[in-house]
């Protein structure tokens, strides 16, 4: 009788935790075109978070904070991308998903290189 309790209790419990199927992305091909449109974007992404990191306003500031204010400036480059997603019809879950992913991964080097810089400024190295 447990056991078959258990069973019932595994199997609905299963159910409970399946993937909601209005988010997932099924039967979609992106185009070369459009996976091109995308790695380019994602290219100015990373080049324009390089870029403001070579600002020196953002030397003076505390590394975290610096890190927020560029992340800020760059949305709109990852705004670019979602517009590319949209117009292929990806899910929008799926799509920031991608997005939060490359924004959490741009927001941990540059806080990584600013806080390596702000170290070596403090031990006099620069």
């Amino acid at each position: 009788m447990k056991q078959i309790l258990f069973l019932a209790i595994l199997l609905s419990a299963a159910a409970a935790f399946a993937n909601d199927p209005k988010n997932e992305w099924h039967n979609t091909v992106l185009t070369d075109a459009t996976i091109k449109k995308i790695q380019d974007a994602k290219y100015q992404y990373k080049k324009c978070v390089g870029e403001e990191m070579q600002k020196s306003i953002y030397q003076q500031q505390e590394s975290r904070m610096a890190t927020e204010a560029i992340i800020k400036q760059c949305e709109p480059v990852l705004a670019q991308i979602r517009a590319v997603y949209l117009a292929e019809k990806v899910p929008d879950s799926v799509a920031d998903r991608h997005l939060r992913q490359m924004r959490v991964q741009a927001t941990r080097n540059a806080l990584q290189g600013l806080m390596f810089a702000e170290a070596a400024r403090k031990s006099g190295q620069q």
